[in-house]
């Protein structure tokens, strides 16, 4: 079983090989987010108050997941990403707050959409989902999913032209040839 401490753009190549697809790509964008925002409801309570800050099982994993995206060797990134995941925590320990129904409304309602999106982006690219394969892909996909938002805005360009020389560019896959 392959380290989960491998460096960021070795875990992002492995990530993209399985992400060719712009439609697969572009449900991750929703997917992914949807995903970490029910982890950050499912996992409000219990509520520990420590030092004056209320802690629970949520912001003890976003605390383990930042030290790993920062010690990844894309400190810029890793930022990044952990800020984002911060703020789908927070997001969702505010929905977790509404009720203990809407813990699990919200929480499940999300979780089950996210996956659904995913898994419609996977038939579209015609693979498996690259956690199947390595179980760190189920934190490449939030760093993989922020590297495409700072794309978007002209950051990064060296990152994915390096991802794109590895793993080869996107493509549209054609599901009438697919199919035969």
């Amino acid at each position: 079983m392959p380290s989960p401490f491998r460096p960021a753009l070795t875990l992002l190549v492995q990530y993209a090989e399985y992400h060719r697809d712009p439609r697969n790509i572009q449900t991750h964008l929703i997917g992914v987010p949807l995903i970490v925002l029910a982890l950050g409801v499912l996992l409000a309570h219990p509520v520990l108050p420590v030092a004056g800050v209320a802690l629970t099982p949520g912001w003890l994993i976003w605390g383990l997941t930042t030290l790993w995206y920062v010690t990844r060797g894309l400190l810029g990134l890793g930022l990044a990403v952990s800020v984002t995941v911060g703020a789908l925590m927070w997001a969702g320990q505010q929905l977790a707050a509404t009720s203990a129904l809407g813990v699990w409304t919200w929480g499940v309602g999300l979780f089950v959409v996210g996956w659904i999106i995913q898994f419609i982006g996977h038939y579209y690219e015609g693979r498996k989902p690259a956690f199947a394969d390595d179980l760190v892909g189920l934190l490449v996909g939030p760093m993989f999913v922020v590297l495409e938002f700072m794309a978007k805005m002209g950051l990064c360009r060296d990152v994915m032209t390096h991802i794109e020389s590895q793993a080869g560019p996107t493509r549209l896959r054609d599901l009438a040839q697919a199919s035969h």
